[in-house]
């Protein structure tokens, strides 16, 4: 069957929900694949005009005639049985919920997944985030075979990419979208042709031990201040653009809200500042670690306010250079 199979002949149906999944549907479409079904997440009621919103995936679909499914429960009677009547080989899932098993069993030829990090590192909903705030200096994306413990399939295909030292996770993100939607392909062309080995990830952890990429949550997002400069680097890189890092800002004896820190840079200088002191100096602003070594924040955003440089937002509270307000 797989030696005489060719792209047209193969039914696919692909699951995912944002733009990370809409790069290898779109590789997948414009590569001849048939795709014969789309299986996204449910519209939601979002903005101040409580307007349904589509997911990314959703739009695409819609925009290239391909048929949508968006069910409520995924082990509903009336969603498997939609999904045995597209009569597919080979399902493709990207940044979607977990299946059941009555699903990823389904198709003859397998339900793969595309993840970001280069598997058994980072298993979870977050290895973009989790790898870039943890100071890694490589990532990459994986498709693997789905099994029962999430993440820990058979491993297909893997491609690695090297994270700068100064790299936030929006342009990590970005990059490994596009190669994902290549290595997205080339999966699909290899089990047409039969050509896989998929690798127990078992054998994987004897020279590479397995880590986990759990869901961000607010609290995890905000900044100690006691830690030293290079992980306050890295935790606001591996958050920023979105969700993001933030402090607690303190003017004299008064709470001055929530500020996100969007882009900084490590200080072989401390200027002598106390852990989360910020000072502007010079038309820079700085804040001071545990380490003795400061950051230069050059990005940041006061809550209710767009992003703004940092020299800017502290001119703008008319401070004197070296009065020193308080993140915490």
């Amino acid at each position: 069957m797989r030696e005489t199979m060719d792209k047209n002949q193969l039914r696919i149906v692909f699951f995912g929900t944002p733009e990370f999944a809409v790069e290898s549907l779109d590789a997948l479409v414009k590569n001849g694949f048939n795709i014969v079904g789309v299986v996204t997440a449910p519209d939601k009621i979002a903005g101040r005009g409580k307007h349904l919103s589509q997911s990314a995936v959703k739009q695409y679909a819609l925009a290239n005639n391909l048929p949508v499914l968006q069910p409520e429960k995924l082990k509903s009677p009336e969603f498997v049985e939609q999904l045995r009547s597209l009569d597919a080989q080979l399902f493709i899932v990207i940044a979607f919920r977990m299946l059941p098993e009555v699903v990823w069993t389904m198709p003859p030829l397998g339900t793969f997944n595309l993840h970001g990090s280069l598997l058994p590192r980072y298993r979870g909903a977050a290895p973009i985030n989790r790898a870039v705030m943890a100071g890694e200096t490589e990532t990459g994306v994986t498709t693997f075979f789905l099994k029962h413990e999430i993440d820990t399939g058979d491993v297909l295909k893997k491609e690695k990419i090297e994270i700068g030292p100064n790299e936030n996770a929006g342009s990590v993100h970005d990059r490994l979208m596009a190669i994902g939607a290549k290595l997205t392909v080339e999966t699909v062309e290899n089990i047409i042709a039969g050509t896989l080995t998929p690798m127990p990830q078992s054998e994987l952890e004897k020279d590479v031990p397995a880590c986990d990429a759990p869901k961000i949550f607010k609290n995890d997002c905000r900044i100690d201040w006691t830690t030293g400069a290079a992980a306050i680097h890295n935790h606001v890189r591996g958050l920023a653009p979105y969700p993001a890092a933030w402090s607690m800002l303190k003017a004299g004896d008064s709470d001055a809200g929530t500020v996100k820190i969007l882009d900084t840079r490590v200080c072989d200088n401390g200027f002598g500042l106390s852990p989360g002191s910020m000072v502007l100096r010079d038309k820079k602003v700085y804040a001071g670690t545990a380490d003795g070594r400061s950051l230069e924040i050059l990005m940041l955003q006061p809550a209710g306010k767009r992003a703004m440089p940092a020299d800017a937002f502290m001119r703008g509270l008319h401070l004197d250079d070296d009065k020193a307000l308080l993140l915490y």
